[in-house]
């Protein structure tokens, strides 16, 4: 669902069994944003969506280099 139903708007769903069911569109809401924020706590997004966790390092740099005397020449 890419985007929310106007609140009173009766939506029709149709189950793969034959069944069907009227929901408002409100309420339809209100289950797409529960499922959409249980998704996002399970994958440690924020609430946009967004990964705020610590980065990889594709390339880690160089963080100590031994140096003594008589390198610099």
């Amino acid at each position: 669902m890419k985007r929310h139903f106007p609140a009173s708007t009766p939506v029709t769903i149709v189950f793969s069994d034959g069944s069907q069911e009227v929901f408002a569109g409100g309420r339809l809401n209100e289950i797409y944003d529960e499922a959409l924020a249980v998704y996002r706590a399970q994958n440690q997004l924020d609430a946009k969506g967004f990964s705020r966790g610590p980065q990889k390092k594709v390339q880690t740099g160089i963080e100590f280099v031994a140096v003594r005397p008589g390198m610099g020449q």
